[in-house]
């Protein structure tokens, strides 16, 4: 299953490890793929939830704007 989020406040190096640490803590994730320049982060898994997603990202500082 893959999920693509778009996700505001990522600004350098540091936020993408930020974002890509908390979303590697969750049950399930195989692989996370930041892209700073174009905001979107392609999850990839199993049992992959928008709900547990987003609040990753958020706990993480960071605001999901959208997920397909």
């Amino acid at each position: 299953m893959k999920k693509i989020l778009l996700v505001e406040g990522m600004s350098c190096n540091h936020c993408v490890m930020a974002v890509t640490n908390a979303l590697k803590e969750l049950k399930g994730v195989s692989n996370v793929d930041v892209n700073l320049e174009s905001k979107k982060v392609e999850v990839i898994g199993d049992n992959l939830t928008e709900e547990n997603l987003k609040k990753a990202v958020e706990e993480a500082g960071y605001d999901v704007v959208e997920i397909n």
